[in-house]
């Protein structure tokens, strides 16, 4: 006989499960209490390494339904929530989403949903950088300098790449000039790729 689960998640210490709770018994759901599971972390952490849902899927079992209020409890990411709703199935272990009408995400119309939902979130991706790029090349075509401003100014950037020639160590450089190791061999590349006047 199959049992049923709540999967509750708020993000910080301040926000309360209660309403989730709630929303899923007026949609008609009995949960016993000792079969709701309500957690405190972020929605960008993996399902499965959330210690609340890890314990909760290692309770479920065969024909066992799990219901959540809304996606973005089960994780903010599509992929996430895709694989999640996957391995679920793999169990036999039907996902319901009250905010989608219900609809189980193992079916074939859940399964739809899913995919419907992951390509709107690959689309909304793609116009993120198409703008993020566009608006790089505006202000690189406005003169602007992108990127974090240099650590070091051209002429010690030279006094560096002379220095290292002369044998001197990253460590001894970066100490000298206030700055990373790192800082140090980046000033190095990029003088050294300038090409000669």
């Amino acid at each position: 006989m199959s049992r049923t689960f709540a999967y509750c998640r708020v993000s910080t210490v301040d926000q309360t499960s209660d309403n989730q709770i709630r929303e899923i018994i007026a949609a008609g759901f009995r949960i016993e209490p000792r079969r709701i599971t309500a957690e405190t972390v972020s929605g960008s952490v993996p399902a499965m390494q959330r210690n609340g849902f890890k314990k909760l899927v290692e309770r479920l079992d065969w024909d066992d339904v799990l219901i959540v209020t809304k996606l973005d409890r089960l994780g903010r990411n599509a992929m996430d929530v895709r694989s999640t709703v996957e391995l679920l199935a793999k169990e036999n272990v039907r996902v319901h989403c009250l905010a989608l009408g219900g609809v189980d995400l193992t079916s074939a119309a859940g399964k739809m949903t899913m995919a419907v939902i992951a390509a709107v979130a690959e689309f909304e991706r793609d116009l993120l950088v198409e703008r993020t790029q566009a608006g790089l090349h505006r202000a690189k075509a406005e003169g602007k300098m992108l990127g974090r401003p240099p650590t070091l100014t051209t002429e010690q950037q030279d006094e560096i790449v002379r220095r290292r020639l002369e044998g001197y160590s990253l460590g001894a450089l970066a100490k000298e000039f206030g700055v990373s190791r790192a800082a140090i061999q980046r000033a190095q590349k990029r003088v050294l790729a300038i090409p000669a006047p």
